[in-house]
């Protein structure tokens, strides 16, 4: 069972997203900051990462900048979900290293179909 990284303060989309991957079969672990979060992924080494852009403390942007300069750098897809959604936004979570982007909310039902479509993309 592959393992995904969550980085979510909102415990109710945490949930949400939880689930939905747990039913396709990842196994999850979450953090609720982007230190923690940043913690986990060297320790973990997950297959993929989903990063909210606005957490407390240290953001979406500067974890995954962190995640792309350590020892893991690019070998981690991570996928932004956020609710930034104005005009600059999508290009500059790309450009902070995300490989894909999903605007909130997000629908349960599809977002693993989604992500898939992410993943082959840059596979």
């Amino acid at each position: 069972m592959r393992t995904v990284l969550i980085i979510e303060d909102n415990k109710d989309n945490l949930k949400i997203v939880t689930y939905a991957l747990q039913r396709a079969g990842y196994t999850v672990i979450a953090a609720e900051s982007g230190e923690e979060g940043y913690t986990l992924a060297l320790e973990k080494r997950p297959f993929f990462i989903l990063m909210d852009i606005n957490l407390p403390g240290l953001d979406g942007l500067e974890t995954t900048r962190r995640i792309r300069s350590s020892e893991i750098d690019g070998n981690i897809p991570i996928i932004a979900i956020t609710s930034y959604a104005m005009t600059g936004d999508r290009e500059r979570i790309l450009a902070a290293g995300c490989n894909g982007y999903f605007e909130k909310p997000i629908d349960p039902i599809t977002i693993v179909d989604q992500i898939h479509k992410i993943l082959k993309m840059i596979k």
